[in-house]
């Protein structure tokens, strides 16, 4: 079992806690669901999400703040802003996907009309699922917490030849 470890004491070291508040609740979600799908400004964000004004601008200022999105004048027009995922908002990006497949295979709202695919190809992505170090998917069962003393150092991969 994977929780055999002291959770009161890691709960202070833990960064869920703090990603956590960094998202803050469903309307950040919502939000960052819209700018993965390319959502850039405040009125799309508005009408696509019907979320009230003062609630948006009270969110997407706490993303900005965050760094998980970047505030800035757009480049046609200086007058009005655009908002843009930075490299961490775009790291979110597996976290979303897996919650929406959780939330498809468990029933928590209808099977979306939409399939996430690869550009490339048209294929559906692969569920997101736990993976080792050499790729295998491993269960909860195959999970288990070491302090950083205990890891096992990865063995370094030989450089590409010249």
């Amino acid at each position: 079992m994977i929780m055999k470890h002291n959770l009161a004491q890691d709960l202070e070291q833990c960064a869920l806690p703090a990603a956590l508040e960094a998202m803050g609740e469903r309307w950040s979600f919502l939000i960052l669901r819209g700018a993965l799908s390319g959502i850039r400004h405040f009125e799309e964000f508005q009408s696509t999400l019907g979320i009230a004004r003062n609630i948006l601008a009270n969110r997407l200022s706490r993303l900005v703040e965050n760094g998980i999105m970047l505030r800035q004048p757009m480049q046609c027009d200086k007058r009005k802003v655009e908002y843009r995922l930075t490299e961490k908002g775009q790291e979110l990006a597996p976290v979303m996907i897996a919650l929406r497949q959780w939330g498809e295979k468990w029933g928590c709202g209808t099977v979306s009309c939409q399939v996430l695919a690869d550009r490339r190809d048209g294929l559906p992505i692969r569920r997101v699922t736990i993976q080792a170090h050499d790729g295998r998917v491993l269960e909860l069962s195959d999970l288990v917490w070491l302090c950083p003393d205990e890891v096992t150092p990865m063995a370094e991969e030989p450089a590409a030849a010249a």
